[in-house]
């Protein structure tokens, strides 16, 4: 078993829904990432995405693009993200670890170390799970069936015009969860509607049998505690590099925890607006 299906299966059996943050390695620093994973375990989350920089992110809106071109301004490369991973893992056996991010710096790894050596890289490293924005689900079955072999799950997105034929298509390559982007759009460029998301997550739960994260719009406790009820995971990324940008090094990993933790008590306390 995995450790993201591990996870998910405790969390789903103490009826509690998983805080998954997103970070871009490398930044603010090229050297903070394994301090700043370490501190948002402490702060209660359950998974990790850390996003691979790449010098041309069509998902990602502005706040997380000027993250990936800091990082990479920094030195900070697919190499390096495998390397934080495998710091981190030397403290943290546990918390699985999602890379997200492009293809061109998955197959220009494979070109410079081999095929099939991102696999087997990523699995030495403890990566867990990986989400390539640009790959479609018909065009990856075999990759996704390599990284199974390895122990990692191939997550992939879904969408508001996500239709019933595309959910299908996901759900038969899928693995560990699927992320549902609840907005129209790049990353942090609009307000959530979580009525939208609760009247979506019932159609692709029709064909998708693993959990579903939300992510996309998420920016305070309020909106992750209105989505924690409908979905099976609150993923949190522009808000948390928002808070970060411009911080010094102190600063960094205390910002983030004491963010994380609000989250973490909003999840954990449920409203009564929205019924599961």
């Amino acid at each position: 078993m995995s450790r993201i299906q591990a996870t998910f299966d405790a969390l789903q059996a103490a009826g509690r829904t998983a805080l998954i943050p997103y970070v871009t390695a490398g930044f603010p620093f090229a050297d903070i990432t394994p301090a700043l994973m370490h501190g948002m375990v402490e702060a209660g989350v359950d998974v990790i995405e850390l996003g691979v920089p790449f010098s041309d992110p069509m998902a990602d809106g502005p706040v997380i693009q000027k993250a990936g071109e800091k990082a990479l301004s920094l030195g900070v490369g697919l190499a390096q993200v495998l390397e934080m991973v495998r710091i981190f893992r030397q403290r943290n056996k546990t918390t699985p670890v999602v890379l997200m991010g492009y293809a061109n710096p998955v197959e220009r790894y494979e070109q410079q170390h081999g095929k099939g050596a991102f696999a087997r890289h990523a699995q030495d490293a403890g990566v867990d799970g990986l989400l390539i924005v640009d790959y479609p689900p018909e065009e990856c079955v075999e990759f996704a069936a390599e990284l199974r072999a390895h122990g990692i799950d191939m997550i992939f997105l879904l969408a508001p015009t996500s239709t019933p034929e595309r959910m299908a298509q996901v759900a038969r390559v899928a693995s560990g969860y699927v992320y549902y982007v609840s907005l129209k759009g790049v990353t942090g460029s609009a307000a959530l509607d979580t009525a939208e998301v609760a009247a979506m997550l019932p159609r692709i739960r029709e064909h998708v049998k693993i959990p579903v994260g939300v992510g996309f719009g998420i920016r305070d406790a309020a909106t992750a505690q209105a989505v924690g009820q409908v979905a099976d995971a609150v993923v949190i990324g522009s808000r948390i590099i928002g808070l970060i940008d411009g911080q010094p090094h102190e600063r960094v990993v205390g910002i983030t925890v004491d963010f994380l933790r609000q989250v973490r008590k909003a999840l954990d306390t449920p409203s009564d607006d929205i019924k599961r």
